[in-house]
């Protein structure tokens, strides 16, 4: 845990750190955010993140008030205060204090903070011997009402779903788009392998476009795997030789069981193995220096 959060231009000592409760991103959940991992003191995807975030910011018409470059430098000065050498980094840019009412153009400032700290998303037993996950009634928001490409302060849809999974003794389930047909899971992307090829949603089902995602995709390729991007149903995931989930904070996941039907053998599948371990590998081996 790090003492310090980078907060509009300065640390400020965890404890100390604070924005008005009139800020927009409190009162409307107004604003943007990235998550982004760094491994052995050197930060993973940070361009990626970054130029994602300003993305997010710009569909929302969202000014951030530094360059891309400032908030970098930023990030690894937090990463570099922090004195950790693994961590989980969470830079928030929110659209500040202003009038009660929605009206953004009556918000001035901006708020813009970094946080650093530890993070273990699933216990280890979870990534050893995998998931069992459930699908839930909470849809997936619709693109025509919040586009999945913003990783918006607004996560209410996904807090519902992750409800439902606890209710259900789950650590993670799956959401469905307004046609029923898979979209995401609560805060990560999926997976199915039939007969060695990767399928996923596309981002049109009603997926955020993720970082992991993107990676392993890569990853799989350079093995002389092939991933397509479609649509299915929850048929499809049932009747999937292996299944696994992606994220930045979940890094890559085996899934071994959904809605209590076994995926495959009832074990991490071995290209999901394959790719768990390519993806520690690179990881380690890529980034950003801290120093």
């Amino acid at each position: 845990m790090s003492k310090w959060v980078w907060l509009n231009g300065q640390l400020v000592e965890r404890e100390k750190a604070a924005i008005s409760v009139f800020d927009h991103g409190i009162l409307y959940g107004d604003g943007v955010f990235e998550g982004i991992r760094f491994y052995d003191r050197k930060v993973f995807k940070l361009d990626e993140h970054i130029d994602r975030l300003f993305n997010s910011a710009k569909i929302i018409m969202l000014e951030i008030p530094i360059s891309k470059d400032e908030l970098k430098k930023a990030v690894l000065l937090s990463c570099r205060e922090s004195g950790l050498a693994n961590g989980y980094i969470r830079p928030v840019v929110t659209r500040g204090s202003g009038a009660l009412g929605l009206a953004p153009w009556r918000c001035s400032n901006p708020n813009i903070f970094i946080i650093v700290d530890t993070l273990q998303l699933y216990p280890q037993e979870l990534y050893d011997n995998g998931m069992p996950i459930v699908t839930v009634a909470t849809r997936r928001n619709i693109p025509e009402a919040l586009n999945p490409m913003i990783k918006s302060l607004n996560y209410l849809n996904n807090i519902m779903a992750k409800i439902e999974a606890k209710n259900a003794g789950a650590e993670e389930a799956i959401m469905l788009n307004h046609d029923g047909y898979v979209a995401e899971c609560t805060g990560d992307n999926i997976f199915i392998i039939r007969n060695g090829v990767i399928y996923t949603p596309p981002v049109y089902a009603g997926s955020l476009p993720g970082i992991t995602m993107s990676t392993v995709i890569e990853l799989a390729a350079g093995m002389g795997i092939k991933t397509v991007e479609k649509m299915f149903t929850r048929a499809e995931v049932y009747t999937s030789d292996e299944c696994f989930l992606t994220g930045t904070a979940a890094e890559v996941v085996p899934v071994i069981s959904v809605d209590g039907r076994i995926i495959g053998d009832g074990a991490p599948g071995v290209l999901t193995r394959k790719l768990v371990d390519a993806f520690k590998d690179y990881t380690r081996k890529s980034g950003t220096p801290v120093e």
